[in-house]
């Protein structure tokens, strides 16, 4: 930790000593930097001129019979047969030629592979690079070319994903700060920079069309100081097992969603830059980093969560997200840990949990799934090397799983039957099973990103415990009755949700649902902390828990006599409370039914896309397929077809975990234990919110 504090003065005390001074051009075309951080001097070596006409403070690049010159680390400049990216990209400094007004190139042809052209292609082109310590610097290019041809990126970046503003997360509750401007022949782009040079690539749009470069200035800009009375920031940065969802993402939760009910927000601000599909290499070239470096101050934290899909096997296309071993570990040590470092920020990494086996037997133990690519072991090698913080949430979620078993285990992931959730994947709707017909073993639910948040957190206090200065002060912001559940392992006070007879064995399979429901106050534990799950319930608990969820008055519902809750009775109860509460079909039952998000459509993600097309949210069964529709009481038929139609009510016999599947028979008389009673309140809840909110309610208002 010494040792990263001190080289993090280090570049602080680089920058803090040159004085502000640049070009007129550069002032002009990059405005607002007292937003972004201090500018400071730029230096000849960082002001370039590709032109024969001579520039005061600019150094000269020479075009001679030698042709462009070639990158030369003790000049500091040059151009480059292959980007810095990963894998490296091919340009051609040879075919560069100048005419006095510029640097030129134009290609014959480009290379991009059939069925991945937008993820692994290459216009070739041509790469400049300078030597330029890790830190952060306003990136000006004035280009020969237009922008309407030319493309220009900076180290590997993905210049298509930063032209236009956006959110980095589902809720678009963090908008993208940092995205590139590129206006006629002039590009700008704020860039917080990692290894110890960095590139300048120009690449042709259109075959035979030259593209070229006048001008590069590169102005480095200060780490930001923290202003009086503002608090300090924990950035969490990872995947789907990390990030925050929304609704109709429902029940799909991830550990950096809950981070935030830990800490006193009036004393630490918590914002999660997760999202599904990214891997260290993807999070880089998007800008989802800089984002986070360039926003961030000296002193802020940034949690770091990479794994899952660095598995991938597509390590060596352009922007695939996959890295192999070595990749993965040049990623963190030469890219990420530096421009951290660099800003005065302070990293933590976390080992990514494994993932399970979905269709494992009772009695399976489970092992690291990390035995192709060990990520979660150069990671722990690194903090060592380095002398970093490590939660290793990797080992710690292995033991969790094995503690309470394969059935309790395979409940809390995203092992989702019929009648579950009326949300969605990008394959289309979970209400008739999983989309992929399997049962997912890498996402989970809420119930289990509730544990992975309480393991972090007591992995934190272990570590200050044990004389660790980043946990010590990240567990400071901590709440007090964390801090003690953490010391103590008694979590009772903070998930009193969590009921006795829910957390193992078959008691498990709908504790999502139930805690939920516990947590929102509208269902309840006996006396001795049980939920009791196989009991029957009654018609007046059922309107009660139903009328409080959706904010319903009870008098809806006069005329249904209490006693033990069938399911004809229930359908009738939701039917009365859809209509009740509803003047129009919810987006579940519309915009996303039957829908996939494919490429092409906005908010397409290549990274989430499966393959699976169009999963239905109405039963796949009709009313007229069913089987035993004769048996339901007469004076609730209408009621009953009308929500089974709604997709309200589905069969309970016939279906499973894992299996898209729905079944013939209603099961009308049967009774409805409390755990069927919340699953379908769990669906109701869900109906009843916005689909692109975040799903963090922990209370009814």
């Amino acid at each position: 930790m010494k040792r990263f504090m001190n080289a993090a003065l280090s570049s602080l005390l680089l920058t803090a000593i040159l004085i502000p001074a640049q070009s007129i051009a550069a002032e002009t075309s990059m405005n607002g930097l007292a937003e972004e951080g201090t500018p400071v001097q730029v230096d000849s070596s960082y002001k370039f001129n590709f032109t024969n006409q001579e520039k005061t403070g600019y150094r000269t690049v020479v075009y001679d019979n030698n042709g462009a010159p070639l990158y030369d680390s003790s000049v500091g400049y040059g151009f480059v047969n292959q980007t810095s990216a990963l894998p490296p990209r091919e340009v051609h400094p040879a075919s560069i030629t100048s005419d006095g007004t510029g640097f030129y190139i134009k290609e014959p042809g480009f290379y991009a592979e059939p069925k991945y052209e937008k993820d692994n292609y290459n216009n070739y082109g041509m790469a400049f690079r300078i030597q330029a310590p890790p830190g952060a610097y306003s990136v000006y290019v004035k280009t020969t070319s237009d922008a309407a041809d030319t493309t220009v990126s900076v180290s590997g970046m993905q210049t298509s994903r930063l032209l236009k503003a956006g959110y980095w997360d589902a809720a678009k509750l963090v908008p993208m700060k940092y995205t590139i401007s590129a206006k006629g022949k002039e590009w700008t782009y704020t860039y917080a920079n990692g290894r110890e040079y960095l590139d300048i690539e120009i690449e042709p749009n259109k075959i035979n069309t030259p593209v070229g470069i006048e001008e590069i200035v590169l102005q480095p800009i200060a780490p930001r100081m923290r202003a009086d009375e503002t608090l300090p920031t924990m950035y969490i940065l990872g995947d789907s097992t990390v990030k925050s969802y929304t609704f109709d993402e429902a029940p799909m939760s991830g550990w950096g969603q809950i981070m935030d009910s830990m800490f006193h927000l009036n004393k630490v601000n918590v914002i999660n830059y997760s999202m599904g599909g990214r891997s260290f290499k993807n999070a880089y070239t998007e800008g989802r980093l800089n984002d986070i470096l360039m926003t961030g101050s000296i002193g802020d934290y940034v949690l770091i969560q990479f794994g899952h899909n660095d598995e991938s096997t597509d390590e060596f296309r352009r922007y695939g997200r996959g890295s192999t071993e070595a990749m993965y570990e040049t990623l963190i040590k030469e890219v990420y840990l530096p421009a951290i470092q660099a800003r005065g920020m302070i990293p933590v990494l976390v080992t990514p949990m494994s993932r399970v086996k979905g269709d494992a037997s009772p009695g399976y133990v489970y092992t690291n799934s990390f035995k192709t690519r060990k990520f979660p072991d150069i990671l722990k090698r690194i903090a060592e090397e380095k002398g970093l913080t490590l939660i290793d949430l990797n080992s710690e979620s292995l033991k969790y799983y094995n503690e309470i078993g394969v059935e309790a285990t395979t409940a809390i992931f995203m092992s989702i039957e019929a009648g579950e959730t009326p949300g969605k994947t990008n394959d289309g709707s979970y209400a008739n099973g999983h989309p992929s017909k399997k049962i997912d073993g890498t996402h989970y639910k809420e119930a289990l990103a509730k544990q992975f948040a309480r393991i972090i957190v007591t992995e934190f206090m272990k570590k200050e415990l044990a004389g660790d200065p980043t946990a010590s002060s990240i567990v400071s912001y901590l709440k007090g009755n964390v801090k003690q559940a953490a010391l103590t392992g008694d979590w009772s006070k903070i998930f009193p949700e969590m009921a006795n007879d829910t957390i193992t064995a078959d008691g498990a399979f709908y504790r999502n649902q139930i805690e939920k429901l516990l947590q929102l106050g509208v269902m309840n534990k006996d006396h001795q902390g049980n939920f009791n799950p196989d009991a029957a319930m009654t018609v007046g608990e059922f309107i009660r828990s139903l009328s409080e969820l959706m904010d319903l008055k009870k008098t809806i519902f006069d005329g249904y006599p209490d006693g033990e809750l069938s399911r004809e009775m229930m359908g009738a109860i939701l039917d009365d409370a859809y209509h009740a509460k509803f003047t129009s079909m919810p987006k579940y039952m519309t915009d996303y039914n039957g829908t996939s998000v494919v490429p092409g459509d906005p908010g397409y993600d290549p990274n989430l896309d499966s393959g699976a097309r169009g999963a239905m949210y109405y039963p796949l069964v009709s009313w007229e397929q069913l089987t035993d529709t004769a048996d339901i009481a007469p004076h609730l038929v209408s009621k009953i077809k009308d929500a089974y139609e709604l997709g309200l009510i589905r069969s309970e016999k016939g279906i499973a975990r894992g299996k898209m599947v729905n079944g013939t028979e209603l099961e009308p008389e049967v009774l409805v234990t409390r755990e069927k009673a919340a699953k379908a309140l769990y669906f109701m809840w869900v109906l009843d919110h916005q689909v692109k909110v975040e799903n963090d309610v922990s209370s009814l208002k």
